[in-house]
């Protein structure tokens, strides 16, 4: 398989602290791919990188063929959808669902004078179609619920046909109900082999679909463990990552984590 995005050695280093450290992450087409780790283990940094919106300090970062702080890079963020907090923040409440959508296709978070063909405005369409927003296209975002909100905002990032498709905590915020309905989603998009290479980044197991293939487990600015998701998400590669011991056990195609609290042996009776 070829390698999309192929890290070597890779470090970010700010203020002499190192964020990430030595990464080395290989991503082939095909694979779909469930990130985790504890607050400030460098996960949103390593997807800074790979999305060519921060620079390796030493080590090779090669996405789609372009060679992170070598290559021109603007065009190579056009074939990589993003979905994240960080986007929903600056997208101005009255703008209507179809537009937050449409105006992906220049990179803007909002109409102002640009033209868009026939061909954007039917593949707009599509994907609020796809994502179960079409009764909502008129609506403004502001006016939507949290769980409204993220489908949008994937619909958004799906605009441009993207070769990579990396989601930034979507569930985080949602109701059961939202979590749930946003998961059977994203596992029917896993399962379309059309479907972009997939980047999950998450703190919780249950939001992991079924059809992800592998994982990989941050630790301190380090990979803690990467493989094929069966083996890492489980107990002990959790446990290290995490630093608490954890129970993790996979049922009715789904994950589940729980803590594991050490057994204290019983006072002898007198």
């Amino acid at each position: 398989m070829t390698s999309l995005i192929s890290l070597a050695d890779v470090s970010v280093v700010r203020a002499e602290n190192p964020i990430l450290n030595k990464v080395s992450w290989q991503v082939s087409d095909g694979q779909r791919w469930v990130i985790m780790g504890p607050n400030g283990s460098g996960k949103t940094t390593l997807m800074q990188v790979c999305s060519g919106y921060i620079y390796p300090t030493t080590g090779v970062a090669e996405v789609l063929g372009y060679q992170i702080g070598k290559d021109n890079v603007s065009e190579l963020r056009t074939q990589i959808g993003i979905s994240s907090s960080a986007i929903s923040a600056i997208l101005p409440p009255n703008e209507k669902v179809l537009d937050v959508v449409l105006t992906a296709a220049y990179g803007l978070t909002e109409r102002w004078h640009e033209d868009y063909e026939q061909v954007d405005i039917d593949r707009a369409q599509q994907m609020i179609e796809t994502w179960g927003l079409a009764d909502m296209a008129k609506r403004t975002i502001g006016s939507l619920s949290e769980g409204e909100r993220k489908r949008v905002l994937i619909a958004r990032s799906l605009m441009n046909d993207p070769e990579i498709l990396m989601l930034d905590e979507p569930a985080a915020g949602l109701d059961v109900a939202g979590r749930e309905d946003l998961v059977s989603r994203l596992s029917a998009l896993a399962e379309d082999p059309l479907s972009p290479i997939l980047i999950l980044v998450t703190h919780h197991v249950e939001e992991i679909p079924p059809n992800f293939t592998h994982a990989l487990l941050m630790s301190q600015g380090s990979i803690s463990s990467v493989g094929p998701v069966h083996e890492v998400i489980a107990s002990e590669p959790m446990s290290q990552a995490f630093g608490v011991p954890l129970g993790v056990e996979f049922g009715d195609d789904r994950w589940y984590a729980r803590g594991r609290t050490p057994s204290r042996g019983r006072r002898a009776r007198n």
